[in-house]
């Protein structure tokens, strides 16, 4: 099987990268190159050609992954943009699309795979870490389902903003490495009404040590493919778990045990920073633990647990920013039942599953801690993390700022509660239609809370700290990406490099970039791309 090492890519321009095979070449495929949307059995991947394409340009790019890839893309930005939209294969080169299955909204799929993403191969960075390079809009796959397996410019600006957005976040992620032009059209029908517009194509190279989904292993357990189950599980432990050891049936029992721990640690980011994913079927649930497939995603603005940006799912709500945890969970099972053939009975798996509350539940509880700035949680805390939750409902307070305003406060001094309601009026949409009973109660609240951070008899200073390290100043908003999208169809990429330089730094407050960090404006709850979107934006 090719190999690469760290030292064969530092430095080099995307047309002298190396790229190696592992994934392809250790498992079982489809080498057969037949065109067209298929059932695929027995295979974990099936080899594709990215589309040829009229006239690549290459829009921006991550310097930050970059760097990290050990890449100089800035050297030579015609070969990226040839390399990155899959016109021109790098060494070693051999592009495969995944096949996977999975649970979408409750249901069962059947087989899904990547129907608009193709994989060109794994680079080794220079610290030794595995990345595996994908293109997002570079063609049809077997995986298709009949779709044209291209994207477009609106799109792969979202996602390029997003992946890089949640990594400066600090939250695990798939990445983005390089945006492009293709300079060709696309036909697209944004909300499924019949309106179908032309709009410009484009493709983000995105990177993540591993693509695997809960779905790779659902559909050949859903096929009786137990083979290839087992030898997806042996490759996904010795690749991306090895400090677990050799694989076998206590080793299975770890492995899902730590993949359970990443994914409740996931969502816990996710809850902190008001993230909605939007569309948690199981094929979109990472085996390593990071955030996967940006679609119809959104920050909460005005806190409302049953908020959704998925236009496909405003009616019943499963992907609310609520009920994350909870599909967390419930995909977790669905990855259990595809396990059940490697241990021959459930208990093992069960055990694990039993572990959910043992886990979340300090977490969840230390999460909120930090976002108020109390210094040791306890369960007497609870009620009063409740409590603020309805109470941001019902004035209908922001989110982001809420947490930030909140910081400002001085519980020191003892501040009385019009003092502290006037500091985090700022974060309120309407306050001067707040019914009095509302803000008396939000006084109450505020009050509390002082009480609390005395208690822990720590200065402010330390306090806010605490606070602003867990609270970003700066979240990726769709109204930004929105303005960012806008101006990027007329070939303007300086909105896209504005915010973008901002998520760069998301947790202290910059000069100047006031603007960032303000309510949504009035416009953005009208506009399509804002509030809500589907799966095709």
């Amino acid at each position: 099987m090719p190999q690469t090492t760290a030292a064969s890519n530092a430095g080099r321009t995307a047309d002298q990268m190396q790229l190696g095979d592992h994934y392809r070449s250790t498992l079982p495929g489809d080498d057969s190159g037949t065109a067209g949307s298929r059932q695929v059995p027995q295979a974990l991947w099936s080899s594709v050609a990215p589309v040829q394409f009229s006239e690549p340009k290459l829009i921006t790019w991550s310097q930050e992954l970059a760097a990290t890839l050990g890449l100089d893309i800035a050297a030579d930005t015609t070969a990226a943009a040839r390399v990155f939209t899959g016109q021109q294969l790098a060494d070693n080169s051999q592009p495969y699309a995944m096949r996977y299955g999975g649970h979408q909204f409750g249901g069962w799929a059947g087989q899904l795979g990547d129907g608009r993403a193709i994989t060109l191969g794994e680079i080794t960075a220079p610290d030794n870490q595995h990345w595996t390079l994908q293109l997002k809009g570079a063609g049809p796959t077997p995986y298709s389902r009949g779709a044209d397996g291209m994207a477009v410019l609106r799109s792969s600006v979202r996602e390029f903003m997003c992946s890089e957005a949640m990594f400066h976040l600090g939250i695990p992620t798939t990445r983005a490495l390089t945006l492009c032009l293709t300079g060709d059209s696309v036909n697209r029908d944004v909300f499924y009404d019949g309106n179908v517009v032309a709009e410009k194509g484009a493709i983000v190279c995105r990177a993540a040590p591993s693509f695997v989904r809960f779905g790779n292993f659902e559909i050949h357990a859903a096929h009786q493919e137990l083979d290839q189950l087992r030898a997806l599980t042996d490759y996904v432990i010795a690749r991306d778990y090895p400090h677990l050891g050799k694989p076998g049936p206590d080793t299975y029992q770890r492995w899902f045990a730590e993949v359970l721990s990443r994914t409740i640690t996931l969502v816990g980011h996710w809850q902190r920073v008001g993230f909605v994913h939007a569309v948690m079927n199981t094929d979109n649930m990472s085996i390593t633990g990071h955030t996967i497939d940006y679609g119809p995603y959104g920050w909460l603005e005005e806190y409302d647990p049953r908020w959704t940006p998925n236009y496909i799912d405003n009616e019943g709500r499963r992907y609310s920013y609520g009920n994350q945890p909870e599909i967390c969970r419930w995909n977790l099972y669905r990855l259990a039942n595809a396990l059940v053939p490697l241990f021959g009975e459930t208990k093992p798996l069960e055990e694990v599953l039993d572990s959910w509350s043992s886990i979340h539940d300090p977490l969840w509880r230390q999460t909120q801690a930090d976002k108020l700035g109390i210094a040791e949680p306890t369960a007497g805390d609870d009620k009063l993390f409740d409590q603020l939750r309805q109470l941001m409902q019902q004035v209908r307070a922001d989110y982001t700022i809420f947490h930030r305003r909140l910081a400002t406060i001085r519980c020191s001094e003892t501040p009385d509660a019009e003092a502290m309601f006037n500091a985090i009026t700022p974060s309120l949409y309407e306050p001067g239609q707040l019914q009095p009973e509302a803000r008396e109660q939000l006084g109450h609240w505020l009050t509390q809370w002082r009480d609390r951070a005395n208690s822990d008899a720590r200065a402010d200073q330390l306090r806010a700290e605490q606070m602003n390290a867990h609270n970003p100043c700066y979240v990726l908003r769709n109204y930004l990406a929105i303005e960012a999208i806008d101006a990027a169809e007329t070939g303007d990429y300086s909105v896209l490099e504005s915010v973008m330089e901002v998520m760069r730094d998301p947790y202290r407050e910059q000069p100047g970039k006031e603007e960032y960090a303000k309510l949504r404006p009035q416009w953005a709850t009208q506009r399509p791309g804002c509030t809500m979107l589907t799966c095709s934006s």
